[in-house]
C-alpha cells in the first residue's frame, strides 16, 4: 500500500479543556437514548454466533472493525476467545473477506453506541476491547463526537477487560488516556509505538506514510 495519507491537521494542539466537565456530566447522567431494533437484531445474531462457537468462550470486541482485518488477526491470536467485529458500514463489513470466517469470529453491522449498551445490558464482560484508529474528529468543536467525549463512554468501564486504543493523532490518545484514567482510577498514559505488522489497513497506510503512531491501554479487570 502506498504512503499517501495526509497527516491530521487541527487547531487543537493539546487535550481539550472542556473534556473533564463533559465526562463528569456524562457520568452524572447516564446515556438513555432508545436502542434501535436493528441493533437489537444484530446483537441477537452475535449471541447466537458466540454460543454456537462455545458458550463459555470469553468475549473480545473489535469496535469499529472496518473491513475486519483486525478481527481476523485477533481471532487467530486468541483461538479460545470469541471475537466480534462491529462496524456501522455494511459495505466495509462484507468487503474483501474469506468465504468462511473462523468459527471464533463474527462480523456484525451495528451502531456501536447501541451495541456497547446492549453488551452491558446483557451483563457481558469483555476479556479484551479494541478501538483501533477511530475517526479523530479533529475540529475543536467536535469533542463530543470523539468516543471519550461521547455520552456512551462510561459504559466502557462497565464492560471491563483490557482496553487498547490506537491513533495517529497524539491529541486523541492524550485525551483518551486522561478519560480512561478518570474512569478507572488508574494511571493511563499515551505511548508512542512502532510495528512492522499492522493490524488494520489504516495502520498500514499510516506507517507507509511515515506517521507517528500512538496508543493507550488500561485493564478494567
Amino acid at each position: 500500500m502506498s504512503g499517501n495519507s495526509r497527516s491530521i491537521t487541527s487547531a487543537q494542539s493539546r487535550p481539550h479543556a472542556d473534556l473533564p466537565a463533559l465526562l463528569q456530566r456524562h457520568l452524572a447522567h447516564p446515556y438513555q437514548k432508545p436502542i434501535l431494533d436493528y441493533n437489537r437484531a444484530a446483537f441477537a445474531e452475535a449471541l447466537v454466533a458466540h454460543d454456537t462457537f462455545d458458550t463459555a468462550a470469553p468475549w473480545i470486541l473489535d469496535a469499529g472493525c472496518g473491513v475486519g482485518w483486525s478481527t481476523l488477526r485477533i481471532a487467530a491470536d486468541f483461538p479460545d476467545h470469541f471475537v466480534i467485529g462491529v462496524d456501522q458500514s455494511s459495505d466495509r463489513i462484507v468487503r474483501g473477506k474469506p468465504e468462511k470466517l473462523p468459527a471464533n469470529a463474527c462480523l456484525i453491522r451495528a451502531d456501536l453506541v447501541d451495541f456497547w449498551r446492549l453488551l452491558a445490558e446483557a451483563g457481558i464482560r469483555l476479556a479484551r476491547h479494541y478501538n483501533l484508529y477511530p475517526n479523530p474528529w479533529p475540529k475543536i468543536g467536535h469533542l463530543s463526537r470523539r468516543w471519550h467525549g461521547h455520552a456512551v463512554f462510561p459504559f466502557w468501564h462497565t464492560l471491563g477487560g483490557v482496553l487498547e486504543c490506537r491513533s495517529n493523532w497524539v491529541v486523541y490518545i492524550e485525551e483518551m488516556a486522561w478519560a480512561l484514567s478518570a474512569l478507572s482510577g488508574q494511571s493511563v498514559v499515551a505511548d508512542p509505538f512502532a510495528t512492522d505488522d499492522p493490524m488494520t489497513p489504516f495502520e498500514r497506510k499510516y506507517l507507509a506514510s511515515g506517521h507517528a503512531l500512538w496508543r493507550c491501554r488500561v485493564d478494567f479487570g
